[in-house]
Order: C-alpha cells, then structure tokens, then sequence
C-alpha cells in the first residue's frame, strides 16, 4: 500500500511537471502540436547551422538565423554545408517531405544532441525558426532585455491554418520611408505571416515611380498642405511629400523575399484617383483641373474609364508594376468610386451604350474586365476590394471583402476566392480603448479581445464554399497616423492576435492562454525596439 502511494505521489509530480513545463512556452501564433522530450539543448559559440546547400533557399534561413542569434546571444555561429542531420553541437535545417509535407510546415526536434529542423520547403524551415527563436528564453532586468541560450526539450509539429496571412500599410495619406517599410515587414515575419499588401496610390499623394509617367511623381506624389487632425477647414500649410523609387521597391521586395513575404502592390482605379489625375488632368472625365488631395475622404473625380488612353495609360502603369512584384497579385482597388462624373460624361455615356451596358455600375465591372484580361495576359491575378462584385464580378477575381463580411459570403458561393479582412475587426486604425486617452484614430473600436475572437470562415459557406477563404488580413489606413511610433502602437499588439487567428486551429484558440504567453512574447517586440500598446485588456 504504501508503495502505491509513492508511486501515485511520484506520477502526480510528473504530471505538474508537465504541466508547468507547458506553461513556459510562450510561442505566438501557438503551434499545432507540443510535446515535451525533457532534452534541453544548449546554443554555445562553438555550435553550427548546417544545411544542405542544394536546397533552394535554405541559404535565405541560414542567414537570417545566423544574424538573429548574433542580435540575441551575441554568437557568431558558423554555417556549414553538409548533408549530415546527425551532426552533434548543431541547428539542422532538413529538407523532408515525409516528416512534415506542408508547404509551410514544419516538424522540430529538440535534444541534447542538436536541433533538427524538417521542412518540405524554406518556407516551413524559416517558420520553424520563427518558433525557436521564441524558445530562447526573455526576460526584462532593469529595463535591459536579456535572452536566455538554452532551447527547451520539444517536438513540435506545425503548420498554418489559412495560404493568406497578411497585413496592409497605407503609405499615401502619410509617407513612410523605406527603412520603416523594411521594419514593418520585420514583425509580419516574427509573426509567421507571408503577405504584404503595400497601398501605393490614392487621392493624397502618388508614391510609386513609373518611369513613363514622371509626372506622377512630380506632382502626384505631394500634397501642399494637410487638414488639421478632424478639422477639415484647418490645414497645416506643410506640404507633404515622398515616393519609392524603382531600385527602392526592388531592395523592398527582396528583403521580404529574404523572409518568404510577398508583397501584393496596390495601384487604385478607378476611383480614389485624384493624385493621377493632377499629373495627367485629361484622363479624368473634365480634364481638370485637378489637386493632390488635402483631406480625407472619397472624391467625385475619378479615371474617366470612357476614354481609351485611360486603360493605355494603366496598363502601361501596371506593365512597370508587373516587373517589379514577382508576385501573383496585383490589387487594383476597385473601392468607392463614385458614379456621378461618368453620368454627366459624353465618353463614358457612349462607352455605356456601344457595348449594351445597363448602367455605371456595369460600365465599371467592363472597366475592372478590361483590366483583368491584362493582368491575365501577363501571368497576374486581380485582386480588388468587394465593390468589384457589382455590375458583376470579373471571371477569375479574387475578392477582399471589406465592407463586412457580405462581399465574401457572395464571391465564395459564386466560386471566387476570398480574403477576409472586414471593417471594423481588421481595420487596425480604429480605437484600442477609450478615445480620450489614446492616440487621434479615425474612429471606431476594435480592442485586442474582437480581433482574437474573429473567425475568418462565416458560418454562411457550406464546406465546399469555406474553401475558397483563403485567409485574412488587417489594414491600417494612415489618415491619422503620421509616425512610425504612432503607426506600431496602432498595429501591436493586434496583429499578434490575428497571427494566431490565420495560423493556429480554431478549436486551439483561447483568449486567457493568449493573453498569458503575450506578456512574455511583448518583451520579443521590447528588445527589437517595436513601439507597442501596453496590455491593459
């Protein structure tokens, strides 16, 4: 009898053993699958990143593995080639489908021995060291951030839940400069996520270059002044400028390349085009005058889509874009554009006419074909906002439903893929708390809580449907944003919780748990030097 009491005392132990062990990890977004082996492994200076150097960007993990521990523990440790995944004293990034075949997955093992890392692509490799960099453990003395260089014992299998994790940044309302770009693009890959969608052209200000249209870096990408905060007849008399050069946007997109994000380019039409249209007046519908915009908002004037040098002038636009994104996408917006201009315009009436259109919203959807039949020409695929839905929706689209979540129910059951990114959960502009002690926003309230419980499949889709969702993302809209700072404290810690919703299992999501591992994972954000909102709930 007493025997089976120690025994039960001695399994008890275990088991809070267990337990406690459990609670010390702190990964965001949480992985699929946890066990613990109880093998620690230590990082040393003598300890190497080996790889097989025929694995297609393996290179691109090593490095960025190599720097980051560099900026972490302050070791330099060495990079081998070799095809030895036995290798004692060592972090093994293993291409192996069979351990885990995800695209974007990966299987790790810890032991004494080594780390090994296995993956099918560098994709799941460089996920799986998102994952061990945030096993090192962090603490905060004395306001220094200081990493610990033990790796404790698991095995973990992961991989995402949703292709689409993604993030926007509006860098037309303000400008923010390249190296901030690159920062921003630094926590989408801390968090697991592999999109960006760069918001490039609107009313307030042309940021792109495009070599045979100088002008619209001349005169469209400035603005002469701003309005003042929410007053709209108070300006500040500065004006406000900026745009990213060609050889800009190519070091941009390899960085995000580096570290397996794919920048979606966003180029508005045919409404919000008011900066365009002051550089080329004669493509809108009064052939002007026209004013880089100086308020927020949404403006009559927009492309007149009547006229054939407008579809030249923007194919010949995206053809520069094109050979700049090597990504599959590109967005043309396709947002809030006001009809009344191509009512009262003798092009656009005849266009309406010669091609048996019913309306303007018709005459939009031919516009948003005309466009896609490029795109498709050139091995692209549209992507636009949920107004592209009326007058009827382009044949191989895909839609992001903004304006809730009625765009995306509607295209997911006409066949079309979806990104979900709904007004106000995702709209990460809105108030965090109460509006009397944070930062001016453009209103609203979307508070960490309502983006966590977000779920991007709508209960509407029958499972065949839900397919075509292929994630979500948040979009951050500058009009009231105007520094970097500003812009961090509005994106995290939210876009931590939506990490989690495009990447971990529904039915493994929950909210305590979550709020327990971000007070450990914000010290990660400390130490890079992220400006965040404090975790007051």
């Amino acid at each position: 009898m007493k025997n089976i009491v120690i025994i039960c005392m001695f399994l008890t132990f275990l088991s809070c053993k267990q337990e406690t062990k459990t609670t010390e990890l702190f990964i965001i977004p949480k992985p699929v699958m946890v066990d613990f082996t109880g093998n620690e492994f230590k990082i040393n200076q003598h300890t190497s990143i080996v790889y097989c150097k025929s694995n297609i960007g393996f290179d691109k993990v090593a490095n960025y593995l190599k720097e980051e521990i560099k900026k972490n523990l302050n070791l330099d440790l060495e990079i081998i080639h070799s095809e030895n995944n036995s290798k004692k004293n060592a972090i093994i990034l293993i291409k192996d489908s069979i351990q885990n075949n995800h695209p974007e997955g990966y299987l790790m093992n810890v032991t004494k021995r080594n780390v090994q890392l296995f993956s099918s692509t560098a994709n799941g490799s460089f996920y799986g060291v998102q994952t061990l960099l945030q096993l090192l453990k962090i603490d905060d003395l004395n306001d220094q951030i200081t990493f610990g260089n033990t790796i404790p014992g698991v095995k973990i299998n992961d991989y995402p839940r949703f292709k689409w994790r993604g993030m926007h940044l509006d860098v037309c309302r303000h400008f923010f400069y390249k190296e901030f770009v690159k920062k921003y693009i630094d926590a989408l890959a801390m968090h697991k996520m592999n999109t960006f969608h760069w918001h490039l052209t609107d009313d307030q200000g042309w940021r792109i270059e495009i070599k045979k249209y100088p002008k619209l870096t001349e005169i469209g990408s400035v603005r002469k002044e701003t309005m003042v905060g929410k007053s709209w007849n108070e300006f500040d008399g500065k004006p406000h400028a900026g745009f990213f050069t060609q050889e800009d946007i190519k070091e941009i997109v390899q960085y995000a390349s580096d570290r397996f994000i794919t920048i979606v380019p966003e180029i508005e039409m045919p409404g919000h085009a008011l900066a365009a249209l002051a550089s080329y007046p004669e493509l809108g519908c009064t052939e002007g005058p026209y004013e880089v915009a100086k308020t927020w908002g949404v403006f009559d004037d927009v492309f007149c889509v009547g006229n054939d040098k407008t579809v030249e002038f923007l194919q010949d636009i995206l053809t520069e874009v094109i050979a700049l994104f090597p990504g599959k996408y590109i967005h043309i917006g396709g947002d809030e554009c006001p009809k009344a201009a191509w009512e009262k315009c003798p092009k656009c009436q005849k266009r309406i006419k010669e091609e048996g259109l019913k309306d303007e919203f018709e005459l939009q959807s031919y516009f948003i074909r005309q466009i896609e039949k490029f795109l498709i020409a050139n091995n692209k695929k549209l992507i636009g906002w949920d107004e592209i839905l009326e007058g009827g929706l382009a044949p191989s689209a895909t839609v992001m439903s903004w304006r809730g979540t009625e765009g995306g129910i509607h295209a997911a059951k006409l066949g079309h893929d979806v990104v979900m990114t709904p007004n106000p959960i995702c709209y990460f502009d809105h108030y965090q708390g109460d509006s009397k002690s944070e930062p001016l926003a453009i209103g609203g309230f979307t508070d960490l809580a309502k983006v966590y419980n977000y779920e991007p499949v709508p209960s509407e889709l029958n499972e065949q449907e839900s397919t075509y969702v292929l994630g979500a993302q948040a979009n951050i809209w500058t009009e009231y944003i105007t520094t970097p700072n500003h812009l961090e404290y509005m994106a995290l810690p939210r876009m931590c919780a939506l990490a989690e919703i495009v990447w971990t299992p529904s039915k493994q999501k929950d909210f305590e748990d979550f709020k327990t591992r971000l007070k450990k994972h914000v010290l990660r954000l400390k130490a890079q030097k992220y400006n965040y909102r404090s975790l007051d709930y």
